[in-house]
């Protein structure tokens, strides 16, 4: 069966709805019969390469918060990442265009270290406060978990894989995905937001035992 996962390394919603998923895969009955992929969705395509005033700063221009009120929204984020083991430091957060992330992964993904490389980027971006557009971060980061640098390094100094990125972007929109994360199973189940692992679990098993004969 195959999962598909629509989600962007600067979506809070999304590390949580990947440890949800986890939860739910562990527990799944044929999780070895199941094959991951991570799609590509930018939340912001236009947003510089780096956001002055940090993540609070920047929700309270785009929802028209005081700097209090935006704190306090990222503190509920906090706390729900908090209840499936996830420690975020919203506070450090460094917002900036992520195509190049996402183009890593892309890389990541053909090596056959997709997941680990997400899982990395999405650590550093919501509890180190790593910047996630900068190039040489980007390089540190996924050589860290088996990628080759050399190669990253490349990748990044030309525009490989970003037909890619975009073309996953509008193919989210053609399967009618709002937002993310969004969990697509075999292309005919669909699972919207950070669910509980309960609820992934459960689409896990309708989409296993409704598979064509």
């Amino acid at each position: 069966m195959k999962v598909e996962i629509w989600s962007d390394v600067a979506c809070p919603f999304c590390y949580i709805g990947k440890r949800s998923f986890e939860n739910a895969l562990e527990q799944f009955e044929h999780k070895d019969d199941v094959d991951v992929t991570w799609r590509s969705f930018q939340l912001d395509p236009s947003m510089p390469t780096s956001v002055e005033g940090g993540l609070d700063g920047l929700l309270a221009r785009k929802y028209g918060k005081t700097p209090e009120e935006a704190r306090a929204m990222n503190q509920r984020v906090v706390d729900m990442a908090a209840g499936v083991g996830l420690e975020y430091h919203l506070d450090r957060a460094q917002p900036g265009n992520t195509l190049d992330a996402h183009r890593v992964l892309h890389l990541a993904r053909a090596r056959g270290l997709q997941d680990a490389v997400k899982e990395r980027f999405l650590r550093a971006y919501f509890g180190e406060g790593e910047l996630l557009s900068d190039h040489p971060t980007l390089v540190r980061l996924a050589a860290e978990v088996g990628l080759d640098a050399d190669e990253v390094e490349r990748v990044l100094a030309g525009d490989a894989y970003e037909d890619t990125v975009r073309a996953e972007g509008e193919e989210a929109q053609q399967l009618g995905l709002g937002g993310v994360p969004a969990f697509v199973l075999d292309r005919r189940l669909l699972v919207s937001g950070a669910q509980p692992p309960e609820a992934l679990l459960g689409a896990l098993q309708q989409a296993w035992e409704s598979r064509p004969a």
